[in-house]
């Protein structure tokens, strides 16, 4: 996991009542994800029945197949298919004027339907797009239907993307090789078409290597770690974080626990996605985050012994020694037999050099290549690795850390840093190609929540300040999810799921419309259901986290998805299926604190919202003569792990600002500032305050707690309210960087008014 990685935000689904009419009508009938480059509607419909046949020719023999897989359980029994055929037929056909390798056209009228395209590829991606304009039940086996009612179409449609990838961390918590196809089955179903598998790290070695055999046999187990207990200790309220049994061993009187995969499982993984037009990009992480191999083969360090967890990475292998680079050659050419992706990923981030700059190895071969400092020794190894990939037919993919000390223009780069927003700006320029997967929003590890789906649907790919003919070297972008806190199956479908499908769109269709994407989102959780994807239930609205009135109030809980059903406690137990319904308006009179949750009719659990209500008065304001504008900010340059650690000692500079913000003044990488002054609030009223930081935040008001959103994390919002009289309030605002997200938003809203910035004319000091 990357270490300082900003994360991803997430999104509330609103309730149908929130779209448009327009949007309703548009959609209903074609609710396709991600939507087509063009779709003209017409009326109509061809209705398919047991007896359509299905006419491809032997290239699209495959893709008939799949197409047939839906019908067959839809109906219970398969359509017929044939190499010719003529009438009311479903026809997959070649068609050379479609130059784009994955567009295909799709045609449905009263007559039948027709798929067309030039490759395979493009008649899959046109299979995508009818299987979801069939019935979710296509999904499952043991359909009873008599018929199908296709709407009336035409669609011409291509990328607008070359690259349209997901990652997988199965290192830092190991998930099993039917997980891994049913992940493909999820990429495919939105045309994705890579997906990047993070096979090594310092946690765990998940590839057998049988030159190295224990790599496996030892590098692939561990006690539990840190991570491992953060998890259980989740697991009481939520069993999405309990530990896998499966992936549980006693080993020599320990408990054990990992695993990995076999060079034949990886295959029929490989052919698997392939069929379904995805490349599999396998990352053996070099050369940092290399425990698991140091430890088993001590020789590859620079000082022969094993590796260990540092301040903040481990002990990387060494650059400068042959037998270094013999193994990483071994190992990649026994990755190439499984793998046929021209692509292969080395990683390259997050490297403790320090190790070194002490070898007289490494000095000794920096003076005689002319390497002036570690950077370009980095340098030196990856592009030595390059070189080997290139003799292969392959080409390399690093993590973009490895620009800072040079690298040849035919490596492809994987952008993550999202605070070096210069760093794909000047690979493109140097003529690399480059793959977008910033931290912010594009790491899917970072908990959702009600803004991370148009985070992600609004994400600019193309970076500011290139050409047209430079930022044609911008391939697309891929969302990863690092497994830390990740330790099941279940939970890895909540945390991709539903926002994956925001990136598909991104990537795909490469137009805005998410009102639209919104109306058409609701109708794939069905399919989602019968897939067996653990996805995230939209989020319920209605309510904040901490909610404030001052004689009576209510709650009046929006439910968003039909057939959800809301059940509630006040003794703070965890609500399950037995607590009280909440099927109408709850009236509040006294200050309690409420946990509420919805529920699938299956009994599954969406998220567990706690929610504070205090009864207050107004807050009487201060009497200030002659205020000045703007905040008043202390600076403090370290890094504090919370808000509460800041000191009240003399800070490092003061400065006044006019907005809420990380402020241009503040220094990187780590610091904390204290913003204190008055609101200069314009009415009465109960007051609501959204805070979105990245790291942390505490917010006052009137010296009351208002927003508690601290520790180091990603970009995710909470909010708070207070009842607040005209005048100026006292503002107490702390923050906290530590390094990658700078992020720092207030808004706020009156009586449940739409959140809007905090004006600038409001501050004071």
């Amino acid at each position: 996991m990357r270490l300082y990685k900003a994360v991803a935000l997430a999104v509330i689904i609103t309730a149908t009542a929130t779209l448009t009419a327009t949007a309703q009508q548009k959609d209903a009938r074609y609710p396709i994800i991600p939507y087509p480059t063009q779709l003209v509607r017409a009326t109509g419909t061809f209705v398919v029945t047991p007896n359509t046949t299905i006419v491809a020719p032997a290239a699209f023999a495959n893709e008939a197949a799949m197409l047939n897989t839906f019908f067959g359980n839809s109906f219970g029994t398969k359509l017929k298919q044939s190499q010719s055929g003529a009438g009311k037929v479903i026809r997959l056909t070649y068609d050379g004027s479609l130059q784009a390798e994955e567009g295909y056209s799709l045609i449905i009228n009263a007559n039948g339907a027709t798929i067309s395209a030039k490759t395979a590829k493009g008649i899959f991606m046109g299979v995508q797009t009818l299987r979801q304009l069939m019935p979710a039940s296509a999904e499952l086996k043991g359909g009873k239907l008599k018929s199908i009612a296709l709407p009336a179409v035409t669609i011409h449609d291509q990328p607008a993307y070359a690259y349209r990838g997901m990652h997988l961390d199965v290192s830092r918590h190991f998930f099993s090789i039917g997980y891994l196809h049913k992940y493909v089955d999820m990429l495919a179903l939105y045309k994705f078409n890579k997906l990047h598998l993070h096979l090594t790290d310092d946690q765990g070695w998940r590839v057998e290597i049988k030159k190295y055999p224990k790599l496996t046999e030892n590098g692939a187990w561990r006690t539990f770690n840190n991570q491992d207990t953060a998890c259980m200790k989740k697991a009481v309220d939520n069993p999405d974080f309990e530990i896998d049994k499966a992936h549980i061993i006693h080993k020599d009187g320990k408990t054990l626990y990992g695993g990995f995969y076999t060079q034949a499982q990886l295959k029929e993984l490989v052919a698997y996605a392939a069929a379904r037009k995805i490349d599999i990009i396998p990352e053996i992480d070099m050369p940092g985050h290399m425990m698991a191999a140091i430890n088993e083969y001590p020789y590859l360090s620079s000082d022969g012994k094993k590796s260990e967890f540092g301040e903040l990475f481990t002990k990387p292998i060494c650059p400068c020694l042959p037998s270094t680079f013999t193994f990483a050659q071994d190992v990649y050419s026994e990755i190439m037999d499984i793998f046929p992706s021209k692509y292969m990923h080395i990683g390259g981030d997050e490297v403790d050099r320090s190790t070194w700059a002490t070898s007289e190895d490494c000095k000794a071969l920096m003076k005689r290549e002319g390497l002036k400092n570690t950077a370009e020794l980095q340098s030196y190894f990856i592009n030595n690795m390059e070189k080997f990939f290139n003799s292969r037919g392959r080409k390399l993919i690093g993590w973009d850390e490895v620009l800072e000390g040079g690298v040849t223009n035919t490596a492809v780069i994987m952008y993550w840093r999202s605070w070096v927003p210069k760093a794909p700006v000047e690979a493109a320029k140097l003529g690399n190609k480059v793959i977008m997967t910033p931290g912010n929003p594009l790491y899917f590890d970072s908990p959702p929540d009600k803004n991370s789906i148009p985070n992600v649907y609004n994400f600019q790919i193309i970076p500011n300040g290139l050409t047209a003919d430079e930022a044609k070297n911008i391939i697309g972008a891929q969302a990863n999810l690092w497994s830390e806190y990740v330790p099941t199956e279940n939970r890895a479908d909540y945390m991709i799921m539903p926002r994956m499908t925001a990136l598909a769109e991104v990537l795909w269709t490469h137009k805005q419309d998410f009102a639209s994407y919104q109306q058409r989102l609701l109708a794939q959780y069905p399919r989602l259901d019968l897939m067996k994807v653990h996805y995230r239930l939209p989020d319920l609205g209605g309510f904040l986290s901490s909610n404030v009135f001052t004689d009576v109030t209510k709650l009046d809980v929006q439910i968003p998805l039909p057939g959800l059903t809301v059940h509630y406690t006040t003794d703070g137990t965890l609500p399950d299926m037995l607590s009280p319904k909440l099927s109408e308006p709850l009236v509040i009179k006294t200050s309690q604190h409420i946990r509420l949750a919805a529920f699938k009719a299956d009994g599954a659990m969406g998220d567990v919202y706690d929610l504070q209500y205090q009864k207050q008065t107004l807050a009487e304001p201060v009497a200030i003569a002659s205020p000045a504008k703007g905040l008043l900010c202390s600076e403090y340059r370290q890094l504090y792990k919370n808000t509460t650690l800041i000191p009240n000692t003399k800070p490092d500079t003061t400065f006044t600002v006019q907005s809420i913000t990380v402020p241009k003044e503040a220094e990187a990488p780590s610091f904390a500032i204290k913003y204190r002054g008055y609101l200069e609030i314009p009415t009465d009223g109960i007051y609501s305050f959204y805070l979105t930081c990245d790291d942390g935040g505490t917010l006052k008001i009137a010296g009351r707690d208002v927003v508690n959103n601290d520790g180091l994390h990603a970009a995710i919002e909470k909010n708070g309210q207070v009842a607040l009289k005209k005048g100026l309030q006292p503002i107490a605002l702390d923050f906290i960087e530590g390094g990658g997200g700078y992020t720092l938003k207030l808004k706020y809203s009156l009586n449940g008014s739409e959140p809007k910035d905090i004006p600038a004319e409001w501050l004071k000091n």
